[in-house]
């Protein structure tokens, strides 16, 4: 039973400080550029509770959670999202280049995160031998929820950070009607990134475009932060 508990806390823990922190980076490039909507709502603050969704941030990472140590006995993969950042756009100077580097915040703050992780994993060989594997747990889950929100984040599909980001390059007609995508984004994503591929895997069929995508990309972008942190990774 205690193990259970460390092995959701150590899971937990790393994934809530990643989404959260990741909103709360929206806020402080929004106040930055001008728009203090967030800083009135209260959401500037760096305690992840201010940000905690009840469904994105609690039941569905603790239903995967729980899930997968009940039936595989580890966490293989986790999914949630935080309350969403109120921004105003049009106290921008320029609405699309603000909301562009506003989105741009979020995924920027975890790969900043994972680098900060790579850099306390020096610190694993200060700690008495009981505490050092919990740590090195603690840490890989970390970095790893880090890279794998701040990279999915940039798929170029609106309401995800990417997308906005793709609605601030795009030529303004094409910005446009990408933007008008951001409605049904969410269930693009959720269809063609988890749904479709997980249906069609029951009956053999490997479709699994992003996963792939995110399989190939997450070890090179894990490699860079270690290296850039000061680790071994050999080669």
């Amino acid at each position: 039973m205690i193990d259970t508990i460390l092995s959701f806390a150590l899971a937990a823990i790393p994934a809530i400080l990643a989404i959260t922190l990741h909103e709360a980076a929206h806020g402080y490039a929004a106040w930055a550029l001008g728009d203090d909507t967030a800083k009135l709502a209260g959401r500037l603050s760096l305690n992840p509770l201010v940000h905690v969704d009840r469904v994105g941030t609690i039941l569905l990472p603790g239903f995967l959670l729980v899930s997968q140590l009940l039936t595989m006995g580890h966490v293989g993969f986790m999914f949630g999202w935080a309350k969403p950042v109120p921004v105003a756009a049009w106290r921008f100077r320029d609405p699309r280049r603000g909301m562009m580097l506003v989105a741009a915040a979020g995924p920027l703050m975890n790969f900043c995160l994972a680098w900060l992780g790579g850099l306390a994993w020096h610190g694993l060989e200060l700690l008495p031998d009981d505490a050092t594997h919990p740590a090195a747990e603690f840490l890989g889950a970390f970095i790893g929820y880090n890279l794998v929100l701040g990279l999915f984040n940039l798929l170029p599909i609106p309401p995800l950070d990417g997308g906005r980001i793709a609605v601030g390059l795009l030529p303004l007609p094409a910005a446009r009607i990408w933007a008008r995508t951001e409605r049904a984004g969410i269930f693009v994503v959720l269809m063609v990134v988890f749904l479709l591929p997980q249906a069609l895997r029951e009956f053999g069929i490997a479709f699994d475009p992003v996963g792939a995508a995110l399989n190939n990309v997450l070890p090179r972008a894990l490699d860079l932060v270690l290296r850039l942190s000061g680790n071994d990774v050999g080669g």
